[in-house]
């Protein structure tokens, strides 16, 4: 048996890798049901890449270790203390609640020495790892495609030829190069570089890279009263220490510079910790509108069970937070329905945890009015489909953060975070209804935003 493992060794470690690599792609990725078989597809590749990349680049810190350390069994110990290294991170930094020492949370809303030693370097590593290993396996299919092509054609080429290819002045194709391989492996590890610089420079910069929108929305039913009224949308704050009270205050100072006719606020606004939910209501307490500050909750007030009671907070605050409910907005003697629900999960779904439904937006058809412009408040974008089935004008959302690390140069989709929504960013319409998702200010995991700046949206209302 031992000597079946000798034999088979290198064969049986790449099997548990595949292994471990397709299990945990598989735990990741959101259901089939909730996600859309493209989508389901598109998350397991991601995730696949996200885990496999673990091992490749743990591989390669062993590797180069092993050029500085003598003595025969250096791999297996260099593997050994890599691993439990990084296993110490991921504990330490995905899961507060495995190391003794991170029990209580401490202070979760501002930025301290122990946030910047251990949690932004492991989500730099996190992230860049990741993009890295996806440019790797990209130049590793080109340079086999390329193999694989050139093989084909010299066997075609001496087939069509018959023998003479072993006639004197007979002209091969020489196999790959030992210098041309070096040359392709050499630009994978140059190239390969970019995700960490791309992923130092989102946690640097971008993350707080504050973007003003103002997207023009035409209803075709707006009263005249509406007319030009104006909605400033804000999402997914997560206070913590990489979106502190101080940065959400300096959010609430752009919003009310901007002289919305209202605030609208879409949830997310504590990230894991529930004793945050204080600071933040304190810090939103600031917005100020004529026709007022409302709002809906997100997945994290369920996760923090702080629903009800960051309600009351805001309430005292002068917010309302709309819960399955509804409320008129007059001006000059006309009516918008503002409506506003709390987040939904589908049952048998792996989507976040919210409330079950068996179809988004249950109970809710009687909270539309049928004569007047609806106007809904929901965090989770996918419940714009069936807002489209209500009649309802227009759904404001967020739940996205545009992907936060996006894909949007290849397609407005396609995202890395949040993969289970094709709802990212910006206007959606359907049905003569539409969606606008906002990006949000905060972030969730890692505290790192490529491509999908944070956003402060101001809604210009029309007829046309």
């Amino acid at each position: 048996m031992s000597s079946f493992f000798s034999a088979h060794k290198r064969v049986i470690s790449r099997a548990i890798t595949f292994s471990l690599v397709a299990f945990g792609a598989f735990w990741l990725s959101p259901s089939w049901s909730e996600a859309g078989s493209f989508y389901f597809v598109l998350a397991f590749v991601l995730f696949a890449m996200l885990v496999g990349g673990q091992f490749f680049w743990v591989g390669r810190v062993v590797t180069l270790g092993e050029r500085f350390i003598p003595g025969k069994p250096r791999r297996a110990w260099l593997t050994a203390g890599a691993t439990v290294v990084w296993l110490f991170f991921f504990a330490y930094n995905l899961d507060p609640y495995i190391l003794p020492w991170n029990i209580p949370l401490g202070d979760s809303t501002h930025l301290t020495l122990r946030h910047a030693l251990f949690e932004a370097p492991f989500w730099w590593w996190f992230v860049g790892s990741w993009a890295a290993f996806a440019l790797v396996a990209v130049f590793w299919t080109l340079d086999r495609g390329g193999r694989a092509a050139a093989w084909v054609y010299r066997k075609a080429r001496k087939a069509a030829a018959g023998h003479a290819s072993s006639m004197p002045g007979a002209i091969g194709l020489d196999p790959p190069s030992p210098a041309r391989r070096r040359f392709v492996e050499q630009a994978a590890v140059a190239v390969s570089a970019l995700p960490f610089v791309a992923a130092a420079y989102g946690l640097l910069y971008e993350r707080a890279d504050m973007e003003v929108t103002h997207p023009r929305i035409a209803l075709a039913r707006l009263p005249k009263g509406f007319q030009g009224f104006r909605i400033v949308l804000l999402s997914d704050f997560h206070i913590s220490p990489f979106m502190t009270a101080d940065e959400i205050r300096r959010c609430v100072t752009i919003a009310n510079g901007l002289k919305a006719d209202l605030v609208a606020l879409t949830g997310d606004y504590v990230a894991d910790d529930p004793a945050a939910q204080g600071e933040v209501v304190q810090a939103l307490a600031g917005l100020r509108a004529p026709y007022g500050v409302f709002g809906c909750l997100g997945n994290h007030e369920i996760y923090t069970e702080t629903e009800d009671s960051i309600t009351r907070l805001f309430a005292a605050a002068g917010i309302r937070i709309l819960r399955q409910q509804r409320t008129p907005i007059e001006s000059h003697g006309d009516v918008l329905n503002l409506i506003g629900v709390d987040y939904q999960q589908l049952r048998l779904s792996r989507d976040h945890d919210g409330h079950l439904v068996d179809r988004y937006l249950e109970g809710s058809e009687k909270l539309v009015m049928p004569d007047v412009v609806n106007i809904l408040l929901s965090h989770n974008p996918n419940s714009f489909d069936r807002a489209a089935e209500l009649g309802i004008d227009l759904t404001l959302a967020g739940h996205s953060h545009g992907g936060q690390l996006a894909l949007s140069f290849i397609n407005r989709s396609l995202a890395l975070v949040y993969p289970e929504t094709p709802y990212v960013s910006g206007r959606y319409e359907k049905r003569g209804s539409q969606l606008y998702v906002n990006r949000g200010i905060g972030t969730t995991g890692p505290p790192i935003r490529i491509g999908a700046r944070p956003e402060i949206t101001v809604l210009e209302l029309s007829q046309t």
